[in-house]
C-alpha cells in the first residue's frame, strides 16, 4: 500500500536560522527552528503539520500498547463541574495550578489536570457486580494546569497532551496485577519510541495512593533530579529518597552550655565563629503547615527539601515563616533558635539527628547558642521526617553505597491508587457472596507531548533533531540539489518510496539553493536523508544516516531496495 509523499513546496513550514530569544532548552529551540511547534502564549503551543505527525506517531505507539494489555479507550470532557473535585478534596489541594472558571449562571468549574473523579464516578455507574471487573480504562486528551512559571517549551506547558489510564479491581491482588501490566507496557512504549528511561521509587504527591513509581528520561533540560546507586538496582526520585538515623549513646555529652555569638544568625558566620564545621550545628527552619508555625531541624551542612516537606505533610499546606510570625512570640528569636525549651511549637526532625547525637544550636536568646545540645536529653523529636535535599554521594538506603545524582524528564508516572477515590464515591459492586466490596483503583500517566520533548532533548545534535523512525513525521527525506533532471529523478525517487510503503517528504522547492535545502533536512531531522545530486543523470543518488551520518552512493533500486 503506497504511503503519503508530502512535498516541501506545499508543506506549511517556516525554519529558522538562529534560535528564539527566549529559548533555554534544546528541545525548545530546535522544535521551534524546524517549524514543528508555534507558541501562542506563555506554556500555550500550537502544533504544526510536521509536529502533528510526530505527536500522533507517539500517540500511536501510545494507543496500541495499550490495547495490548487489554484497556478500553474512552473520551471524557476537559471542563469538569467542581463537585466531584470538592469530594475528594482536590479542590483545594492543587491550589494555584487548577483552572478554575464559572459558566454564566455562575456554577463553579474546572480545565481537567486528571481525571481520576470523573473515571470513578463513570465505573460506579456502568459497574455494579464483581463480574464487571477487573477494567482498565484510558484516554488521551488535553489536561490544564496553571504553572507558576511555564518554560523550556513543550517541556513545562499549562496545556499539554496526556494518556491517563486507571485500573479497578475488587482486591489488592487484582490491582498489583493490573499495575505490573502498565509497567511492561510502559516500558514498551518507551522502548519502541527510542527513549532512554529510567524506572524509580517516587511519591504520590496531590494523586494520593501508597505504591509510585516515575520513568524518567535522563536529560541535562529535566526538572527533576534522581538517584541511581551503582552498586545495586536502586533508584528514585529524590524526593522518594529515604535515610535510617540509627541513635547514639549520648552519655558522653557534657552538660548543655551557652556561648556568646554576637551578630551569628546564620550556619556559615555561627560556624566561623566558633571554628567548627556545619555539620556540627543544628539547623532550625521554621515553617507555617496550615498557619501554625513547626520547627524542622536538620544538620547545618545539609538544606530543608521544602518539596519533601509538603509531601509528608499533604494536604496540609506548607509556607515558610516572615518577618510578622515573629510578632508577639517571644519564645522564637529570629536567628537563634533551638529546640530546647521551645514551648507550643511542634519539633521535626530529619532522622540524621538521631537519639544521642549532640550539637550546637540556637539557645532562644539574642547573640547566643548552646553547645551539648543532646537529641533525646535535652529536647524531644515530635515526629522524623526525611526532609534534606539529597547530596551526590549520600548512602544508599538499599545498600549504603554512595548514590549518584541525575537530572531527568518525568514522561510517565504509575500509582496504586487504592481506595481513596473509592472511599470517595462509595465505589462499592456486588462480590460474590452478595455482599458490597469497596473496589481499589491504580493510576497510570504518560505524558505524550513531553515525550517529544525528551526525544528532542536526548536525540538531536549540533544540526538539528534526529528523529527515531518509530515516530519520525516521514521515513525518508528526499531532496532535490535544484537542477530540473535532480528535481525529476528525486520526485521519481519519492514515488517509488512511497509505492513501497515509506511516508517521505521530497525537498522539490525551486529557487531555494542546495545549502538552505541540506540544512533544513538536519534540522528537520528524518531518520534517511536521500540526495539527488551531482550523479542524477546516472540514476544514482547519496543516502546518509541522519543519526551516524555516514554516506554512500547508490542506484536507486539499490536505495530503495536498501530503505524497503
Amino acid at each position: 500500500m503506497a504511503a503519503q509523499v508530502q512535498r516541501m513546496s506545499r508543506l506549511m513550514v517556516k525554519t529558522l536560522r538562529d534560535d528564539p530569544a527566549d529559548a533555554e532548552t534544546l528541545s525548545h529551540k530546535l522544535l521551534v527552528r524546524a517549524g514543528y511547534v508555534r507558541r501562542n502564549a506563555a506554556g500555550i503551543w500550537s502544533w504544526l503539520p510536521l509536529g502533528k505527525r510526530v505527536l500522533e506517531n507517539v500517540t500511536r505507539v501510545v494507543r496500541e500498547e495499550m490495547d495490548a494489555i487489554g484497556a478500553q479507550e474512552v473520551l471524557l470532557p476537559a471542563v469538569l463541574p467542581k463537585e466531584p473535585y470538592e469530594a475528594t478534596g482536590r479542590w483545594e489541594e492543587y491550589g494555584a495550578e487548577l483552572f478554575r472558571l464559572k459558566d454564566r449562571k455562575g456554577a463553579d468549574y474546572l480545565l481537567g489536570p486528571t481525571h481520576e473523579e470523573i473515571f470513578t464516578q463513570i465505573v460506579k455507574d456502568q459497574c455494579t457486580s464483581y463480574k464487571d471487573l477487573p477494567v482498565i480504562l484510558y484516554q488521551i486528551q488535553t489536561k490544564f494546569r496553571d504553572e507558576a512559571r511555564p518554560r523550556s517549551g513543550i517541556l513545562r506547558g499549562r496545556e499539554f497532551q496526556m494518556k491517563d489510564s486507571y485500573s479497578f479491581d475488587t482486591s489488592d491482588e487484582g490491582l498489583a496485577e493490573a499495575y505490573a501490566l502498565h509497567r511492561e507496557a510502559y516500558i514498551k512504549i518507551f522502548e519502541r519510541l527510542g527513549l532512554d528511561h529510567r524506572i524509580v521509587s517516587a511519591v504520590s504527591g496531590a494523586m494520593g495512593g501508597s505504591a509510585s513509581e516515575e520513568f524518567l528520561a535522563p536529560a541535562a533540560a529535566g526538572e527533576d533530579t534522581f538517584v541511581d546507586c551503582p552498586s545495586c538496582d536502586y533508584a528514585a526520585n529524590t524526593e522518594a529518597v529515604t535515610f535510617v538515623g540509627e541513635p547514639v549513646d549520648g552519655a558522653a555529652h557534657g552538660p548543655v552550655e551557652e556561648l556568646d555569638t554576637p551578630d551569628t544568625p546564620t550556619i556559615e558566620a555561627l560556624a566561623q565563629h566558633l571554628g567548627v564545621p556545619a555539620s556540627a550545628t543544628l539547623k532550625n527552619l521554621l515553617v507555617k503547615v496550615d498557619g501554625e508555625i513547626v520547627a524542622v531541624g536538620v544538620p547545618g551542612d545539609r538544606e530543608v527539601d521544602l518539596g519533601k516537606l509538603s509531601d509528608h505533610l499533604a494536604p496540609a499546606e506548607v509556607e515558610l515563616v516572615t518577618a510578622e510570625d515573629f510578632t508577639g512570640r517571644p519564645d522564637l528569636v529570629r536567628g537563634y533558635v533551638g529546640p530546647q525549651g521551645l514551648e507550643k511549637v511542634r519539633y521535626i526532625a530529619d532522622p540524621r539527628v538521631a537519639p544521642g547525637t549532640a550539637w550546637i544550636t540556637g539557645a532562644n536568646k539574642p547573640d547566643t547558642h548552646a553547645r551539648n545540645v543532646v537529641a533525646g536529653r535535652d529536647f524531644e523529636v515530635d515526629e522524623y521526617l526525611d526532609v534534606v535535599v539529597v547530596e551526590d554521594g549520600d548512602p544508599c538506603p538499599k545498600c549504603g553505597t554512595g548514590l549518584k545524582l541525575d537530572r531527568a524528564i518525568e514522561i510517565g508516572h504509575i500509582f496504586q491508587l487504592g481506595r481513596k477515590y473509592a472511599d470517595a464515591f462509595q465505589l462499592d459492586v456486588l462480590g460474590q457472596n452478595g455482599k458490597p466490596v469497596r473496589v481499589t483503583m491504580g493510576s497510570y500517566g504518560i505524558g505524550v507531548s513531553r515525550a517529544v520533548a525528551a526525544l528532542a532533548e536526548q536525540t538531536a545534535d549540533e544540526q538539528g533533531l534526529c528523529w527515531p523512525r518509530e515516530i519520525a513525521p516521514a521515513d525518508v527525506h528526499v531532496v532535490a540539489a535544484g537542477k530540473a533532471l535532480q528535481t525529476e529523478l528525486a520526485l521519481d525517487v519519492a514515488e517509488q518510496l512511497s509505492a513501497a510503503g515509506l511516508r517521505v517528504l521530497v525537498d522539490e522547492r525551486a529557487g531555494v539553493s542546495p545549502g538552505v535545502k541540506f540544512t533544513d533536512a538536519e534540522l528537520i531531522g528524518v531518520p534517511k536523508i536521500v540526495v539527488a545530486g551531482r550523479r542524477a543523470a546516472e540514476g544514482v543518488v547519496e543516502l546518509k544516516d541522519r543519526r551516524t551520518g555516514e554516506r554512500e552512493e547508490l542506484s536507486v533500486a539499490d536505495a530503495v531496495a536498501r530503505l524497503r
